[in-house]
């Protein structure tokens, strides 16, 4: 801990020389970067939304069976069913907010079909 209290102010100009020594290769990269960001995002939410889809398929029946036996919670019906209409519509709820139609355009997509 004493050498950290000792050499901060040197640490902290190296980590600056560092920092600016390779600004110029993140720079050239910086439009690249963002797309990358935005591809990489939409194929982690088409995973995540079918792994979603999957185990909620799996709640349903469960609920179905539930209601065979005549002890069906309602509350976690209406949870489920509001919740899996809320990611069905993912898409369109993004594209509606950011205004933005390039998301459509990478295959994101809504399940409700195409609009």
């Amino acid at each position: 801990m004493q050498f950290l209290k000792r050499n901060i102010w040197t640490i902290c100009c190296l980590a600056l020389v560092l920092v600016m020594a390779t600004a110029g290769d993140s720079f050239a990269a910086a439009d690249d970067l963002m797309g990358k960001a935005t591809d990489k995002a939409t194929n982690v939410f088409k995973s995540v939304k079918t792994i979603i889809f999957v185990v909620g398929g799996f709640g349903l029946v469960g609920l179905a069976f539930a209601a065979i036996f005549g002890k069906i919670n309602w509350k976690w019906f209406a949870s489920l069913a509001v919740g899996l209409a809320i990611l069905a519509a993912a898409a369109s709820i993004v594209n509606y907010a950011t205004g933005d139609s390039k998301i459509q355009s990478t295959t994101l997509g809504d399940t409700f079909g195409n609009v």
